[in-house]
Formats: structure tokens, sequence, C-alpha cells
């Protein structure tokens, strides 16, 4: 491997440096969106029922169970529980938003390691060609093997380019997908808040941690 890296020479150990911040974005946001994902439906029966029997504080104690973004969800809504029904659906748009940023939060360092890796691939190969050509010319004596394995040692990085950006593609796909669906659950979830909100009159009584 370091005998690949050396034939490549800088723009592999660039590459290869990209690969693992790639990583390590990628093992952050999934070990993010474990803790940040929670069962829903349990979560509103739970909260459903505790509000309907008026417990308040079953209710506080179901939102704070756990730190997943559907539960700060719920407690930014019991902290506001006196609030009226236009403000409580403006507040849940706006704690839904909040929580599909941190969601979205160093993503962007997947997207332009996979747009950048293949490009910096290309780089290396085409400095590497022209290296080879170079020595071509001012060598004198030019034959076959000489000129296939300039070639293949110039096609290296290429190689090491997409061999990295197209998992940091997929991973960053599969990431997004999953944001797409969290943010349609929040939006669920806010919604079934509203619905509790005006059901329980929280505009008139509120609800006390």
């Amino acid at each position: 491997m370091l005998e690949y890296m050396d034939q490549g020479g800088s723009i592999m150990w660039i590459i290869a440096a990209l690969s693992l911040a790639a990583l390590a974005a990628a093992a952050e946001r999934l070990i993010f969106f474990h803790k940040a994902s929670v069962d829903v439906e349990k979560l509103e029966g739970d909260f459903g029922k505790a509000i309907s029997c008026g417990d308040a504080e079953g209710a506080w104690r179901v939102a704070k169970a756990n730190d997943g973004s559907a539960n700060r969800l719920f407690v930014a809504a019991l902290a506001h529980w006196g609030i009226g029904a236009e403000e409580m659906k403006l507040l849940m748009e706006q704690q839904v938003r909040r929580e599909i940023y941190r969601w979205e939060k160093n993503l962007f360092v997947l997207e332009m390691i996979g747009k950048i890796a293949p490009l910096l691939g290309l780089l290396g190969t085409v400095l590497g060609m022209v290296a080879m050509f170079r020595s071509l010319h001012f060598g004198g004596q030019v034959n076959a093997a000489m000129v296939t394995g300039g070639i293949w040692k110039a096609l290296f990085t290429t190689v090491a380019g997409l061999a990295v950006a197209i998992p940091t593609i997929m991973v960053y796909g599969f990431l997004n997908a999953k944001i797409d669906s969290e943010e349609e659950t929040l939006k669920r979830s806010a919604d079934f808040i509203v619905r509790e909100h005006i059901a329980s009159g929280g505009g008139k009584d509120g609800a006390q941690k």
C-alpha cells in the first residue's frame, strides 16, 4: 500500500486524508442519527395518554425520557403549553427546522469530498502523464514498456479518487434520505402536538414543569 501511495505522489496522500475525513464524518453522523431517532408512535401514545388525563408531570416524564429529536419537540411544546394555538403551531415549525439543522450538520463534508476526490484523482493522473511525457521527451530512447508503465502509475490517483468518492456519495445519499424521512416524522409529531394542545385547552391552563 505504501508503495502505491509513493508512486501516486502527494495527490495520493491528500486523497487518503480525505478518505479518513469522510469516514470520520460518516461515523459521527451515523452515531448522531442513532441517538436522535426514537419510537415516535410510542412517544405520541404515552404523551397523549398523560395529557388526556391531565397528568402534566407524566407528560414531562415521557417527553424527557430520551434526547431524541422528537422528544425535544415535545419538551419545547410543554415548556410553552400556555400559549395560543397559532403560537404553538409557529413554535413547532421553528423547532422542526432547528432539529433538521442538527441532522444536517457536517453533512456538507461528505458532499464536498464526494465531489473533490475524483477531481483530485484526475489531477494526479494528468500531472503523472505530464511528468511521464516530459521525461520521454528529454530521455531520448522510447519503448512500449516505459510508456505503459508510466500510464499505469499515473492512473493510480484516478482509481484512488473514485474509490473514495463512490462510497462517500452513497453514504451521503443514504443520510440525506434519512433526513427527509425524519423531517416528515417530525412534522407529523408537530401536528400531533398542536392537536393535543388544542384538545387539552393548553392555551388556557398550560402545563407546569
